[in-house]
């Protein structure tokens, strides 16, 4: 069964790539959209097999023998736990509606075929790295989704803008893929083996042990946990690593849906999740993934509440929960952060969606001062986003209402100071996540229609076959919370999990539901105030904003031009880099290498030839003396030679 629900997404791809013109559009989808929907329903008897059922059913799967060098020995293998079962309901879930939605919403694309193969390339190394049981094999899948998403990001290759986030994303990537790579080299260089049970088994005896590194001596554990935490940092955008995120919004709008809610950007919590028997026995790392995590969840919030793109401000609210799951692993609330991880990918994926539907509504308008008025018109679309909204803003009963708040309270009861700079960070950014939300709504659906009279002409609501994934989503963003909260983070946890996710100390968990009133009706009050803020803003006095942004132009500058990030990474490594390009083509290619190498020759050639022309006169007494010439010289070398 899991060889079918890894390997199903590669052959659909390769089907739909490869013969895509013989299958034409209809086929592509039908293989693709098929062969997903047999992994994701698939996904789900194992997560009921693996996870809800009493004891442990965890399994190995040896798939083939891989890599033999030496010592060296790498299987290609599928670790089947809990933590992967859940994995797969969300990736191939949400990869399933993703393919069916894509179905309607690139149904006027020229290469039909080619997107459905990517897609279902990118589930497949998804797929890859979740069932693995080494690092190599993670690896594997972490690249492969990085090549994928550059495919799918850069998809629209005659767009400049495409390719250019295509190639932001890959090379952001890079920065931090190179970290993960040093981190796996250390743990082979420690335990002398990649595989995960090896790993994990002998972790306890290295934790006094120190490492060498750039000249200082380091606890190597944590030095371990840091490096592998810089790939999670640029495969999930955390801050500093972030920048590719809103810009890889230039691919298709599923595209976005599939990276930013359920697979690419959820792959660096699942690495700290699995890895948790190393980071267990190394605090220090803890305590810099909860800093991290509560800082970007704090940072994006404050980008999103003043964009106006309306896939941006959902692509910020997806590196603002990011940031609330590491904070979560950074106090040992694993089970809180896989839960969220969970839910996020339902509501997350609705609303990814469904600003595709507005989009494909407004005839392909993404600005929110160029739409408003729409919720009469596309009333399906505004109820789905809705939900979406409600759920994300942690909306009492909802999926996000159980995860968020389970995730702050977690925090909270760590009783250290990076918990309770966490606990403050996720609270304020509660409130401003409930903002930005609303007032995506607010400019979107309610008020006067400020679109040409052209576009408002042409709005209509979308096909069925873009909104059954909305409907199927929102059964999701509702219900996903209040079923499986006792097993992720309740009485069940223990059951649930059993031993997926190490604990070298107490469950915070258990205390955050000791936590007093007050921390457990913040997130709730923020929601409120946010929602009331947006109201007002938005909907009471709408000349509002303009004001604000007048009187505190530096905040909504800073917040406008997200911090500027880019332009200082351009201040500080592209232009610098260019330069030296720059330098290297000019002085070091063209007027060193070339000149005195190939150019240089060719010339030297050139010359020669034009010298040995003219000896080419085509009179016969020149030849005639040009032979005696040579007649005599080779006599008199001849005879003075014999001498």
């Amino acid at each position: 069964m899991y060889q079918t629900i890894v390997f199903l997404p590669l052959i659909a791809s390769l089907i739909a790539g490869l013969f895509g013109k013989q299958i034409g559009d209809r086929g592509a989808q039908l293989v693709t959209c098929g062969a997903l929907l047999v992994s994701a329903v698939l996904s789900w008897v194992a997560f009921f097999q693996i996870g809800l059922a009493a004891g442990d059913h965890s399994q190995h799967v040896q798939v083939l023998s891989w890599i033999v060098s030496g010592d060296f020995n790498v299987n290609w293998a599928f670790q089947i736990d809990t933590l992967t079962a859940v994995m797969l309901v969300v990736v191939n879930t949400v990869s399933c509606l993703v393919h069916i939605y894509s179905i309607g919403y690139m149904s006027h694309d020229e290469h039909i075929p080619r997107f459905m193969s990517y897609l279902s390339l990118f589930t497949f190394a998804m797929l890859m790295l979740i069932t693995s049981d080494n690092f190599v094999q993670m690896f594997f899948g972490w690249e492969g989704v990085g090549l994928a998403s550059y495919l799918l990001i850069g998809f629209w290759y005659k767009k400049p803008t495409a390719c250019a986030a295509a190639i932001k994303a890959f090379v952001v990537n890079r920065v931090g893929d190179f970290g993960f790579a040093l981190g796996i080299f250390a743990i082979f260089m420690t335990f002398g083996s990649a595989d995960f049970s090896v790993v994990f088994a002998d972790v306890g005896s290295y934790t006094d042990k120190s490492i060498h590194f750039l000249g200082m001596e380091l606890d190597l554990l944590t030095t371990i946990c840091i490096l592998l935490f810089i790939g999670a940092m640029g495969k999930s955008a955390q801050l500093g690593l972030h920048t590719w995120l809103p810009d890889a919004m230039e691919g298709p709008t599923p595209v976005s849906a599939l990276i930013h809610a359920a697979t690419m950007v959820t792959a660096g919590v699942f690495m700290v999740a699995r890895c948790s028997p190393l980071f267990e026995y190394a605090p220090a790392a803890l305590e810099v993934v909860c800093i991290i995590g509560a800082s970007t969840a704090f940072f994006a919030a404050t980008v999103g509440m003043s964009q106006f793109d309306i896939k941006r401000v959902i692509a910020y609210s997806t590196c603002s929960q990011l940031g609330y799951m590491f904070f979560a692993l950074g106090v040992g609330a694993y089970g809180a952060a896989i839960f969220h991880l969970f839910t996020h990918a339902f509501f997350k994926a609705l609303l990814f969606l469904g600003s595709g539907s507005v989009i494909h509504a407004s005839s392909d308008e993404q600005d929110m001062r160029n739409m408003g008025g729409l919720r009469t018109k596309i009333p399906a679309t505004f109820w789905m986003m809705t939900i979406g909204t409600l759920a994300l803003t942690g909306f009492p009963f909802l999926a996000g209402y159980y995860s968020k708040d389970m995730i702050i309270e977690s925090a909270f009861a760590a009783h250290s100071s990076v918990g309770g700079y966490a606990f403050a960070m996720g609270v304020i950014a509660a409130l401003m996540t409930s903002f930005y939300s609303w007032r995506l709504i607010f400019m979107t659906f309610f008020g006067e229609s400020r679109a040409s009279k052209e576009v408002q002409g042409h709005v209509h609501e979308s096909p069925q076959v873009m909104l059954i994934p909305l409907y199927g989503l929102a059964a999701g963003a509702i219900a996903s919370g209040f079923i499986f909260k006792e097993y992720f983070v309740g009485a069940n946890y223990e059951d649930f999990w059993a031993g997926a996710l190490f604990l070298a100390g107490e469950n915070v968990m258990e205390a955050a539901h000791h936590v007093p009133t007050w921390v457990i009706v913040s997130p709730f009050v923020a929601m409120v105030v946010g929602f009331a803020s947006a109201y007002y803003f938005y909907i009471r006095r709408p000349e509002m904003p303009g004001k604000f942004t007048e009187t505190f132009r530096f905040l909504y500058a800073l917040s406008f031009n997200k911090w500027y990030f880019d332009e200082i990474y351009d201040f500080l490594f592209v232009r610098p880099a260019m330069k030296i390009g720059q330098i290297c083509w000019k002085s070091g290619d063209e007027n060193f290498i070339d000149r005195y190498g190939p150019d240089g020759v060719s010339a030297l050639v050139v010359r020669l030839s034009e010298k040995c022309k003219k000896v080419q006169t085509g009179y016969l007494y020149h030849y005639a003396f040009a032979m005696l010439i040579g007649l005599s010289a080779f006599v008199s070398w001849f005879v003075l030679g014999g001498q």
